[in-house]
Order: C-alpha cells, then structure tokens, then sequence
C-alpha cells in the first residue's frame, strides 16, 4: 500500500479480481473445455498465468498500480480455466475407486499456490521506511513468479495429453463411443439440465457460503491480525500459511475417506460445522490476543475449511450426474465468486467500521447457515448408481477357459 499509495480497499481488489472473472467467464470457459478438451483448457490457463505474470513485470513504477490490476486480472482469467479441471481429470483419467482421492489432490495443489501467495510477499516484500526498497522487493517477487510459471506452461504444452489410451472405467468406455459434439445448444441444455436441479442449487447456495468465507479470510486475515498486534505482517503470512498447510492435509483426507465410504453429504455437514466450531475458536484466541491459540485454531479452521472443497465438488458431481463435470464444477465456484465478492465487501467493511470481533463473528453465522442447507440438500448419489452398474456387468462377463 505504500509503495503504490493506495488504500486497503483498493488492494483489496487484487483478490476480487478473482471473485469477479468467475461470474464473468465461467460459461464460456465451461463451453470451451466441453467442446475443446481438457488439453485446451489447460493450455489456454497456463499460458494466460504466465502472460499474467510477465504483465506485472512492467509495475514497477509506483503510479503503476494498475498494471498490477491489469496483470491479476489476466491471472484470475486464467483461473476459471484451470480450477475447473481437477474433476474431470479425475473421472477421465482414474478408476471409480480413485477418483475422489484425485479430486482432493486436485485441490490440493490449489491450496499450495495460495499457501506460498501467503508466504513468499511477506518474506520477500518487506515494510522498509525507503519506499524504493520496497519497490525493489516488489520487483523481485514479480520476477520470481514469471520465471517459476514458464516451465510450468511448457510442461503442459508438451506432456499434457487430451486422455489416456485406454478408458479407466466402462462408463468412459461409453462415453468415448458415444461422444456427443458440444454445439452451442447441447451446453445451453445441459446448463437447464443443472438449473432445473433442486439439489443441485440447494448445494450450490451452501458452496457459495462455504468458499466465500474462504475468499473474505484469505483477503482479509492480514488485516485481522493487524487490528489485534503491531506490526505482525509477517506473522499474519505464517497464519495465513499454517491454515493452508494443514488445509492441504484435510483435502486429501477427505478425498480417501470418500473413496472408501462414499458419504459425501455427511461429510459435507461435518467438515461445515467443525469450520463454524474452529472459526469461533479462532475468534476466542484473537480475543485472548494469543499468537499461539491463534496458530492453533487457525490450523483447525483450514483443516476443515479446505476439506469442504474437494468434498462439496464431489457431491455436486454425484447429484448433478451425467452432467459434464466442468461445467457443474464452473457453476459451483461461479456462484461461490459472487457470494465471495459480496461476503469480502461487506466483511471489510464491518471490520473497518465495527470492528474484526464482529467481521469474524458474522462469518461464523455465514458457516452455521451453510451447515443448516446441506443438511436439507437431497441425497442422490447418481454417478454411484452408475459406477454400481458398471460394477455388475463387469462381474457378470464369464470367464474363458482356456
């Protein structure tokens, strides 16, 4: 904020930017990984995260704050790309019994770029009193991110097939001889399909909750931990991380357990209301000004919090199957972005007029709503009743005897 002499309203936006290009794109991006694949996909995202990265490049005056929003925007674009495919790769490249564990992993990486975005700025940027010293950080980070994201948009230009040579299970076997050729009409179709779904936009509303307070903490946990101590940037980076880190361990949990007991309502509901419980321990420890119950609670809290993610895209899958799941997965985090958009602003705002006791105290409310709407969001397990159907006709194929 210094460097660039903005308020913290309009950083805020950095992050928004993201909240803003789901709603925005999310149909055309969708359209485009049905009709296109998941190696276009892929490519369009990677390649317009490195363009993003080296767009910032050229930030480095201090009256170029908007390059950097420009930069983010192209970044948060490339976004609606990307976080789209965890789920279909899972169903097109894994068996059945795999592929909540896939997805949770899926998820798992995402979690890991935003565990760094909560590390490295503060490590690397730091407060000096000589404003160009911070501009120099700034600049490094910026170099550093370019040069990390190249070879990664190489690799996928190079090693990221369309899919695997054989299908994992009968019903992509199917899928593949069947194919149907996406037109614009079959995506409207299918989008009717999905928004006549009453479960599907009863989960969908308790998503949105659900990841719109993951978007308002990410925002705006430095400021809730600035509110409570002084000069603790760089502690409210290592919180921000711990509640990833320990995220990352809980998304992949989830996906196992799933995989092994296939209760993706009850494990939607319980991770919900263990990040209402967590949240209104965290709240407590800032109230007790303890870094360390901080540390704890706000490690629980992304334990549980990061668990909902891959949990509820799974349970979106089954409810809304033989929906295309990049188009259920872009609706979801869609409709999260807009309730994220809203939750940050107005969350912002009661932190900066009321007072973060009250911020953290309404998204804790946010959470308990959202416990209560799973639990009214019907149970039906579609892609199961396939994957089970599978299942028979391969057992009744007869062995050949020799």
């Amino acid at each position: 904020m210094d460097y660039y002499n903005v308020d913290a309203s309009t950083v805020d936006w950095t992050a928004m930017s993201f909240m803003v290009a789901w709603p925005v794109l999310v149909f055309p991006a969708s359209f485009i990984v049905d009709k296109l694949g998941l190696r276009a996909a892929a490519l369009i995202g990677a390649f317009l995260t490195a363009i993003g990265a080296a767009i910032k490049l050229f930030a480095y005056g201090r009256d170029l704050f908007y390059v950097v929003l420009i930069g983010q925007t192209v970044v948060a674009i490339s976004q609606v790309f990307i976080l789209n495919l965890p789920p279909k790769i899972a169903v097109t490249w894994f068996k059945p019994s795999e592929v909540s564990t896939v997805c949770s992993l899926g998820v798992f990486g995402m979690a890991l770029g935003i565990a760094l975005g909560f590390l490295l700025p503060p490590v690397i940027v730091k407060n000096h009193e000589n404003v160009d010293d911070i501009g120099a950080d700034i600049n490094v980070m910026c170099w550093g991110t370019a040069i990390a994201i190249a070879p990664v948009a190489l690799t996928v230009l190079f090693y990221f097939p369309e899919e695997p040579p054989y299908p994992p299970s009968q019903a992509q076997l199917e899928g593949r001889e069947n194919k149907e050729v996406v037109n614009f009409k079959v995506f409207a179709e299918s989008l009717k399909v999905l928004f006549k779904n009453k479960a599907f936009l009863i989960h969908a509303f308790s998503y949105g909750l659900n990841l719109a307070i993951y978007s308002a903490i990410g925002t705006l946990l430095n400021q809730f931990i600035l509110n409570y101590f002084e000069e603790a940037q760089e502690d409210a980076g290592r919180m921000g991380l711990v509640m990833i880190l320990v995220g990352m361990l809980g998304s992949i949990l989830v996906g196992v357990v799933l995989d092994k007991t296939h209760r993706y309502k009850e494990a939607a509901i319980f991770v919900f209301l263990m990040s209402a419980i967590s949240m209104g321990g965290f709240l407590f420890a800032l109230e007790m000004r303890s870094k360390w119950m901080i540390y704890v609670t706000i490690g629980v809290f992304g334990f549980f919090l990061n668990a909902y993610l891959p949990a509820g895209i799974e349970f979106a899958t089954e409810i809304t199957f033989p929906s295309p799941e990049s188009t259920v997965a872009g609706l979801l985090f869609a409709i999260s972005q807009v309730f994220g958009v809203v939750f940050t602003i107005a969350l912002a705002e009661i932190n900066t007029n009321y007072g973060t006791f009250y911020s953290v105290l309404g998204q804790i409310l946010i959470l308990i709503v959202g416990t209560i709407t799973t639990c009214f969001t019907p149970n039906t397990l579609n892609r199961q009743k396939a994957f089970l159907k599978d299942r028979i006709l391969f057992e009744k194929v007869p062995d050949i005897e020799s």
